[in-house]
Formats: C-alpha cells, structure tokens, sequence
C-alpha cells in the first residue's frame, strides 16, 4: 500500500537477481503502492537492514504511488496481497496492457499467496517477507526466462539453479 515495506524489498531482490543473470537491458524494475502515504521517502528501515543483512541494497528506492500509466508501460503488476489486487484491478485503464496478479503466483516453495504486511511486527515478520520475496523472485525469472526472453538472452543469462 505505502510502498515502504514488501513491494521495495521485492523490488530490491529482484533487480539483484536479474543483474546477477546479466538481464538488466531488458527487464525494468520498479516498485510502487496503490497508495500515497510515504511518497519520496525511502523503504522502511527494518525492512533496509534485513535486506542488506543478505546482500541487498534498497537505498535507492522511493516510495511511489501507482500511476495509470504503470498499466501501459510495464507488462506485469504483481500486488503483494488481494487487497491490493483489488485495488490495482479497479485502477486498471482501459488500454492498460499489464497482467495483474499476485506476487506470489510465482512461488514455488510457499503455500500462501499473500506476503503479509510486516510494518506493525518485529523483524522476523520483515525476515519472513524477505524468505517468500527471494523465493518468488526465483519463480518470476524462471516464469520469464521460460516464456519470453528469445534464446539469446537465455545464452546470456546464467540460469538460476534451480531451473531445470
């Protein structure tokens, strides 16, 4: 929603992953809420260390508030929880052409397809949101690797591990 915990970490995870796997030319990333609560500031601090406790750097990322235009220029949304979704569906432009789902759709090692909202917990929640982001991310790069990046950005691209 504000953009200061889940979506920055996500962001964060991800953009690490799809650098390590030289495809940074051609996947875009950024993070945004459906609301406007913390626009310009930072991602939360909790949320900063444990990411940077595993090697991510979030210290650039700003809170931002989803825009009409995000449905047009990005190919996926990917809301943290149906709350969310609900309200990225219900902002969705007519010629929005982005696929909106969960985030975690793209998980394979977690049941639940909501990444809880740590803010009002210790750290162990934001340890937690850290544990599902890292393992969607995985399924997300598998998801596009195996769908859409032509066979030269695969011959590029070190394949994470775990794809088969």
């Amino acid at each position: 929603m504000g953009n200061i915990c889940r979506s920055p970490t996500a962001e964060g995870v991800f953009r690490r992953l799809v650098e390590e796997h030289r495809l940074g030319a051609r996947i875009t990333i950024d993070s945004a809420g459906t609301h406007g609560y913390h626009t310009g500031v930072s991602p939360d601090p909790r949320a900063a260390r444990i990411a940077a406790a595993r090697g991510y750097d979030l210290s650039c990322i700003r809170a931002r508030k989803v825009e009409a235009n995000d449905f047009r220029v990005f190919d996926y949304l990917l809301p943290m929880d149906r709350e969310n979704l609900g309200y990225l569906k219900a902002l969705r432009p007519t010629d929005g052409k982005a696929e909106v789902k969960l985030f975690m759709e793209f998980s394979k090692g977690f049941s639940e397809r909501e990444v809880p909202d740590p803010y009002y917990g210790g750290l162990r929640g934001f340890e937690r949101v850290l544990d599902m982001v890292e393992d969607a991310s995985q399924g997300l790069l598998i998801h596009l690797l195996r769908n859409y990046l032509d066979s030269a950005d695969e011959a590029s691209a070190q394949a994470p591990s775990n794809i088969p």
